[in-house]
Order: C-alpha cells, then sequence, then structure tokens
C-alpha cells in the first residue's frame, strides 16, 4: 500500500509539472533577446546609450522572425515614407504583421517625431528592411513631417546619438553608416539621397559626437 501510494504522489506531481509548463511556456528567442537588450548596455562602449523604449513585436514569420544576425558590419538608415506618422503608430504596424499576414517588414528601431526611440527587435535579430543586408545590418527608420523626408531636429538629434552609439557597440566607423539607398538603389532616406551634402553632414556629426567619447 505505501508502494502504491508514493506511486499515486509521483504521478499527481507530474501531472501537475505538465500543466504548469502547459499554461506558462518559455520562448527560448524571448529569452534570447531579453539577454541580448541588457548587454546592449555593457562595459566597454564609451558612447552612452540614448533613451529607449523596448517595445519588442511578437515572434512571427513576418515582421520578427527570430532569426539571429551575423556580424553586424553597418548601420542602415530609412525614412518611413509616411508623413506624420508617429513612432508608436509604425512599431504597431509591424507588429499587426502577424496577423495582416500580407507583407515582410519590420525594423530594428524607429525614431518618431519628438525625438522618441521604439526598439522593434532585438539587434541580436534580423530585422526585414534592408533586403540582402538583413542578416549583417541594424536598420533604423525614421519618421518625418512631410513629403520632402527631411527630418525635424528632435528627430534628426536622436538619430545621430542612437547611430553613434550603435557604432561604438559594434565597433564600427563612420563609413559603415549607409543608406538604404546604398544597398538597393531605392530612394531612401530621400532627403539624405537627394542632398549628398546633407548625408555627409550627418555622418560627420555622428563622428564628431562619438570623438567627444573616445577623446
Amino acid at each position: 500500500m505505501i508502494g502504491a501510494g508514493i506511486f499515486i504522489i509521483v504521478l499527481a506531481v507530474a501531472g501537475y509539472k505538465l500543466v504548469f509548463h502547459k499554461t506558462q511556456p518559455v520562448s527560448v528567442s524571448e529569452t534570447t533577446a531579453e539577454n541580448q537588450q541588457a548587454k546592449d548596455t555593457e562595459d566597454g562602449n564609451p558612447i552612452p546609450e540614448p533613451d529607449i523604449d523596448v517595445q519588442l513585436l511578437d515572434i512571427n514569420p513576418y515582421s520578427r522572425p527570430g532569426i539571429p544576425t551575423d556580424k553586424i558590419t553597418a548601420i542602415v538608415v530609412h525614412y518611413l515614407a509616411n508623413p506624420m506618422t508617429t513612432a508608436q503608430e509604425n512599431r504597431d504596424y509591424f507588429d499587426s504583421l502577424k496577423d495582416l499576414q500580407n507583407d515582410y517588414l519590420s525594423s530594428n528601431f524607429v525614431i518618431g517625431l519628438d525625438g522618441e526611440i521604439i526598439q522593434c527587435v532585438p539587434t541580436s535579430e534580423m530585422a526585414y528592411a534592408s533586403n540582402d543586408r538583413n542578416n549583417d545590418t541594424v536598420s533604423i527608420e525614421c519618421c518625418h513631417p512631410d513629403e520632402s523626408g527631411k527630418y525635424n531636429d528632435a528627430t534628426y538629434e536622436s538619430l545621430v546619438k542612437l547611430v553613434a552609439f550603435l557604432c561604438g557597440k559594434f565597433d564600427l566607423g563612420t563609413d559603415q553608416i549607409i543608406r538604404h539607398y546604398d544597398v538597393t538603389g531605392k530612394i531612401c532616406p530621400k532627403y539624405f539621397v537627394e542632398n549628398e551634402d546633407k548625408w555627409e553632414a550627418f555622418k560627420t556629426d555622428v563622428g564628431n559626437y562619438m570623438e567627444e567619447y573616445t577623446k
């Protein structure tokens, strides 16, 4: 009888564990992403991390496939081509693709009209933004107030700080800051494609900001 009683208890405990794990699934990808996010601010990068609102997309085939990146070799700057939309609206659109299932699109970061930075995909994972460079780049989409594609001052300032931080994190120079245009020929980011001097000035601003912390 004692043996039978122990057997019943073991079965009960096993059943409890099975139910517990079914009701509280653990995503390896999510855990890995959280660990990577914590590493983003670890010692070794002299460039300060700007304020980042981390709102990771749900793992899904359309906007966050959970595929690890290769070694990061460039930072890619984009524009949204959707004037006056907010960073939050664009982040939420990326996330909605898991239900819409009509496009493959996302970005690691989106910078808003007030300079807010939302992270959508960990830098350790591939985003759907830069075509055949998705696997070895970090992508940044930027909001803009009008059809010219020119960023306002708040967006521009946050872009400089974020790109500088990422360059420090991945040991990149300003020659490894590129446009979507440089990957595919697409007119993106429009203002920086149509005004080459402004693009060069932007990279100079990033370099100067980095020098403030690396002298």
